[in-house]
């Protein structure tokens, strides 16, 4: 299965043409996406209206929910953390260290737009979705 990033949605709502909201058009009906508790937050808190809000809810409400966080994932997180800073690799946002070690952990692979998830890829492991 498929999670897709918070950075992806950003840029699916906003209309915004890149690879990613390319492909994510494309599993849109076809393939199973999974939505997470942290990505649900990321998104939802950027509209600004009502409205918008509201319409994003429901389209995703539609996807497979979830929760990211939990002891497991807590603690593998900061042990990939503290790996990859031991390589000289500092991610610049804990919650996408979480996100990444949620997909490890799951064997799932991840569609994202931002470049945290790469040395998870690279050292760690991460299934990248690409074209």
């Amino acid at each position: 299965m498929i999670l897709v990033d918070t950075s992806v949605w950003i840029d699916y709502f906003n209309g915004s043409d890149t690879p990613e909201t390319s492909i994510l058009d494309a599993l849109l009906g076809t393939e199973p996406l999974l939505i997470g508790d942290l990505i649900l937050v990321e998104v939802l808190q950027g509209f600004r209206s009502d409205a918008e809000l509201a319409r994003a809810a429901r389209l995703l409400a539609v996807l497979e929910f979830h929760e990211l966080v939990g002891r497991e994932v807590a603690l593998s997180s900061a042990f990939n953390y503290r790996s990859l800073r031991a390589r000289g690799v500092t991610v610049r946002k804990t919650i996408d260290v979480i996100i990444g070690t949620w997909c490890i952990l799951n064997n799932h692979q991840i569609l994202h737009r931002d470049r945290d998830f790469d040395p998870l890829e690279q050292h760690l492991g991460l299934q990248v979705v690409r074209e």
